[in-house]
């Protein structure tokens, strides 16, 4: 076995970090922008006058190192070629996305609102695989160039993981002559909303509470009439773009919908591999980050004329976390490894687990990583001058969105103890006796 990351990799994430040092760090310096990132991060981002979104002047930044990372060919790595990226598989993803979050805070890659240099683009796929001809030009090129921007509207206030216990329901009916479908309900968590102009809304459209098919994705545009933001929730780690919003005869013609009729089930689960792996691999880097800052404190710091590194009390927590992110990175690696040699309908049949205890394990990892970070600088790593905070803050959330970690060990246990199959459509089968 051959655990030597291929020479194309390494290659790459040098001329990654040349591209960082040459084009990024001085945006993130130029005109105080690092106030986005220092102890004053939270309220430079934040517009806490106006529902708590994010300020313009820190999107504006976003894009602007987005715009420069598209000009130098890394933004759309990830993305098919006929798109103008470079079909970047998941180990490359993983590895460029834990490389990054070793780094630490900075512009090349902010995972509070997703952004990185090198972006990771669940919408391609979803209208690649699912989309009309006509939809994948607007919403894959619309999306490239910032006309189009998508929302994920899954989540309801009393079905979170229940998914498949919707009540958004969507009927026929025929307007001036146009087939469409009407649609009501609320949705909850739906990120991105103030700046996205659809939203993909999943409604149930046929079949009971529970059942797996009946579900359909539908784009609404934002605005439409009938679609209204009732609130944004503020949350542990600020800006919030997470609103919960209200459909009231919110109409859309049949062209609107996403896939198959009652298939939408299928959409909404279909990607969640690749963006765990590679949200797991944020995790990772990010912990690795926190274990190394305590390291380096610890044998800087000398309470009592002594290097507090001396202090078994100190070595022995991150050694075990130093461990813990050896051997996940290995798994993670492994996984995503895996996932590129096979078509990716067999990822779900044959991986599902694997990519479940990647994901849950570096969430919970790096929020004890950046807790212990926090205990071995004291009163120092307990402030706004260290990314501590908000690392934990971050990554906190990773532990509920995604598929919250008891979602995914049960669907781990699921497969080890038989009483799940990675055949059926919402992975959960009978077992017969």
């Amino acid at each position: 076995m051959d655990f030597n990351l291929p020479k194309g990799l390494v290659d790459y994430l040098a001329e990654l970090d040349r591209f960082i040092e040459v084009e990024i760090k001085p945006l993130e310096e130029a005109d105080d922008n690092i106030r986005f990132f220092d102890h004053r991060r939270e309220y430079a981002r934040t517009d806490f006058e106006n529902q708590g979104l994010p300020r313009h002047e820190w999107e504006a930044l976003l894009v602007e190192a987005t715009r420069r990372a598209d000009a130098a060919g890394h933004w759309r790595f990830s993305a098919p070629k006929k798109y103008g990226g470079k079909d970047g598989k998941n180990l490359w993803m993983a590895v460029i996305r834990d490389h990054f979050t070793q780094k630490g805070l900075g512009l090349h890659n902010d995972l509070q609102n997703e952004h990185s240099i090198v972006g990771n683009f669940p919408f391609v796929n979803m209208f690649e695989h699912f989309g009309t001809p006509e939809q994948q030009e607007e919403f894959i090129l619309g999306g490239f160039a910032r006309t189009r921007r998508v929302s994920f509207g899954l989540t309801e206030a009393r079905h979170g993981s229940d998914a498949t216990h919707m009540e958004t329901r969507a009927v026929r009916e025929t307007r001036d002559g146009v087939p469409g479908w009407r649609i009501d309900g609320e949705k909850m968590w739906i990120t991105g909303m103030h700046v996205a102009s659809h939203c993909a809304v999943f409604a149930r459209t046929a079949g009971e509470p529970g059942d797996a098919r009946g579900i359909t994705c539908l784009l609404v545009p934002n605005p439409s009439p009938g679609l209204v933001i009732e609130e944004y929730l503020w949350t542990f780690n600020m800006p919030t773009d997470h609103p919960r919003l209200s459909l009231t005869n919110v109409w859309v013609p049949e062209s609107a919908m996403l896939g198959p009729e009652g298939g939408g089930l299928a959409i909404a689960q279909s990607f969640v591999h690749q963006n765990r792996i590679r949200q797991a691999a944020s995790s990772l880097g990010a912990a690795t980050f926190c274990v190394e800052e305590s390291v380096r404190y610890a044998r800087e710091r000398k309470p009592f004329g002594e290097e507090l590194a001396r202090n078994q009390a100190i070595q022995f927590p991150l050694v075990e976390l130093a461990t813990q992110c050896e051997m996940l990175r290995l798994l993670i690696r492994k996984t995503a490894w895996e996932m590129d040699q096979m078509p990716h309908p067999e990822v779900e049949k044959k991986l599902s687990d694997k990519v479940s205890m990647c994901n849950y394990w570096a969430n919970r990892l790096c929020c004890e990583a950046a807790d212990r970070a926090m205990q071995v600088h004291g009163g120092l790593g307990y402030s706004r001058h260290k990314p501590f905070e908000h690392i934990y803050r971050h990554h906190r959330r990773y532990r509920i969105t995604e598929g919250a970690e008891e979602i995914q060990m049960r669907r781990v246990a699921g497969y080890m103890f038989g009483f799940m199959s990675q055949q059926a459509p919402k992975g959960v089968a009978s077992v017969k006796g």
